[in-house]
């Protein structure tokens, strides 16, 4: 299923994980896998054909002057980053189509084959969370001693769509590797890379990992963004309306609330303020 290239010694390496496709509002998780993985050489390629149906993930055809030129498939590959104190083993590319069981356990027989200490999913959930206010991650672990102090997960029993990268994530915590996963609440409304939350997940897996992650253009790009979004709610009365409400439930809930209770204040909000919403 996969290609392994030659590669150096690893040292305390961490597989960092994110995927195009179910979990992935904003680009969150794959823009910050990005970010992470830098130029890092690729040091495992899996099999496209094994992986994707091409009829949704369609590879990409170039023509020059009606001539075609190159067929660009999709591909989901390991990169390896020397990250200074550890390394870093980025697995992206668009969530596979097929064999995510076979999937999960060729990535987790390499984990363990190469030594990897831990793992971190990254990726986004579309929120009904307002871009005025600081980007909240939600926080899932392979055991509760991982969730750590400043973690917001959801109370209870919750029960959703898995994606592959949970399926990876299960499969690689059975080797016996611990597993955490932070996701950003992502505004529903915002279109493309959300850069606020790439800059809050590269922040978070600084602090996890214990080593320095230079943000580059980042923090410019997300102030940017923040001034277009300002400008473009403005502009419109009834969706700075909406945003005042979602600033008032995240304000109420506070940063910290559980996944659960923020869940209830947007159920509420829902049903009292916008018409035929328990149609």
């Amino acid at each position: 299923m996969y290609d392994t290239k030659p590669h150096r010694d690893l040292v305390a390496p961490a597989l960092i994980v994110a995927f195009d496709g179910w979990v992935s509002a904003g680009a969150a998780g794959t823009a910050t896998a990005d970010h992470l993985a830098a130029d890092g050489e690729v040091v495992v390629s899996f099999a496209s054909d094994r992986l994707y149906d091409y009829r949704v993930n369609r590879p990409i055809l170039s023509f020059t002057d009606g001539i075609i030129e190159d067929i660009e498939w999709p591909e989901t590959m390991i990169r390896l980053r020397d990250a200074g104190a550890r390394d870093l083993l980025v697995l992206s590319g668009p969530e596979p189509n097929w064999n995510w069981q076979a999937f999960a356990d060729s990535v987790a027989d390499l984990a363990g084959g190469l030594g990897v200490v831990e793992q971190i999913s990254l990726g986004g959930i579309p929120w009904a969370a307002p871009h005025t206010r600081p980007t909240i991650l939600t926080t899932t672990a392979s055991r509760a001693d991982l969730l750590g102090g400043e973690a917001n997960y959801p109370a209870g029993l919750l029960r959703v769509p898995a994606s592959a990268a949970s399926v990876l994530e299960r499969a690689v915590a059975e080797r016996g590797i611990p597993t955490v996963g932070f996701w950003a609440r992502v505004p529903h409304y915002v279109a493309g890379v959300y850069y606020p939350a790439v800059v809050t997940l590269l922040e978070r897996v600084a602090r996890h990992l214990g080593i320095e992650v230079p943000l580059g253009s980042l923090v410019d790009d997300s102030a940017a963004q923040r001034r277009h979004l300002d400008a473009a709610v403005e502009d419109q009365p009834a969706v700075a309306h909406v945003v005042e409400q979602l600033e008032a439930i995240y304000d109420s809930a506070g940063e910290l609330a559980t996944g659960e209770e923020i869940a209830t204040e947007i159920e509420r909000f829902l049903r009292d303020r916008i018409p035929g919403a328990d149609d």
